[in-house]
């Protein structure tokens, strides 16, 4: 294998600890993969002090978020960042700093983008988990309701490699800001999986409790809003034909037939109206909302990650969108 440069990034909020075992780790798997390997971790606003021996580990650099917003924000920060202020550099790695994205198979996510002659991110899809129960049960609903509201499958995280020349597709997408994979799923950039297990957390517990893992889900399906309003219609279409078949056969029975027909009948067709309006209502709001996204054209700004990284120039910076009417 050829010698690569790589940047690992990964976002950290108080998992120092985790940290410096993870960086340690791909200092050593260096000589394994015959890779310069740079760790950028982008610390989230931690209320943590940071130790003086992660300060002095060789080829970890450290960037301070100015707040906390999120592992999916500082994800899209830190990539604007690599594409922005670093040059020299074959492959992003875009990982989870707890363990659980395991370093040592950075060489097999390698291996496949090469194979797929880099023309592809490529994600590590989970054969084995090892979280709770209670985690793997929230999971799999998550990703049935995804697929459900969305028609599309989810079934892979943040962990995965991006090959240089696509990195301008990633950092050009706005859904980048929402969720990192359900944003270059939703923006058709070209990608494939490799399945591998998931690694143990080295040190204390996971962030992503409920609330968070619920956050997640509404983030990844917030993503998918055109998809979601064209579902809606189609879901709100079925259950109005459906009530008005059931009006319509209680109307039949009532008129034309000698069937006796209970008197609640006629409240129940006031009932069934009255859920079709409001099926109605729900579909039009929707539907205005998402026509009124579509009316501006909107051009991502490359440079957001200035306003939140402490020490950078943000003077004169743009907008995060340009609106053109």
């Amino acid at each position: 294998m050829e010698d690569f440069k790589i940047i690992c990034l990964t976002p950290v909020y108080n998992d120092w600890e985790s940290f410096e075992i993870l960086s340690q780790k791909i200092i050593a798997l260096q000589k394994q993969i015959a890779a310069n390997i740079k760790i950028i971790a982008i610390n989230d606003g931690s209320t943590e002090a940071i130790k003086e021996t992660i300060l002095n580990l060789p080829n970890v650099e450290i960037k301070n978020l100015k707040t906390n917003v999120g592992h999916q924000r500082a994800i899209g920060i830190g990539l604007q960042y690599i594409f922005n202020e670093e040059q020299n550099y074959n492959y992003v790695v875009v990982m989870d700093s707890d363990g659980e994205d395991n370093p040592n198979q950075i060489k097999e996510l390698l291996e496949k983008a090469i194979k797929e002659n880099n023309q592809k991110i490529i994600f590590a899809q989970r054969k084995k988990r090892t979280e709770s129960l209670i985690f793997k049960t929230g999971y799999y609903f998550y990703k049935a309701i995804f697929k459900f509201l969305t028609g599309q499958t989810i079934n892979f995280g943040n962990y995965s490699i991006i090959p240089k020349q696509l990195l301008s597709k990633v950092v050009h997408q706005s859904n980048l800001w929402n969720h990192y994979s359900g944003g270059i799923i939703q923006a058709k950039i070209p990608y494939d999986k490799v399945h591998l297990d998931r690694g143990k957390r080295y040190k204390g517990k996971s962030k992503m409790n409920f609330n968070n893992l619920v956050l997640h889900g509404l983030s990844s399906i917030s993503v998918y809003f055109d998809l979601l309003s064209v579902r809606i219609l189609k879901f709100t279409l079925y259950g109005i034909a459906l009530c008005l078949l059931s009006v319509f056969y209680i109307l039949y029975q009532k008129l034309f037939t000698d069937n006796a027909i209970p008197g609640w009948a006629s409240s129940l067709i006031l009932i069934i109206s009255g859920i079709i309006l409001q099926l109605f209502s729900v579909t039009l709001i929707v539907l205005l909302l998402q026509l009124s996204t579509r009316k501006n054209i909107s051009v991502p700004n490359t440079k957001i990650y200035k306003e939140f990284i402490e020490g950078t120039n943000s003077n004169n910076l743009e907008n995060e969108y340009i609106k053109y009417d």
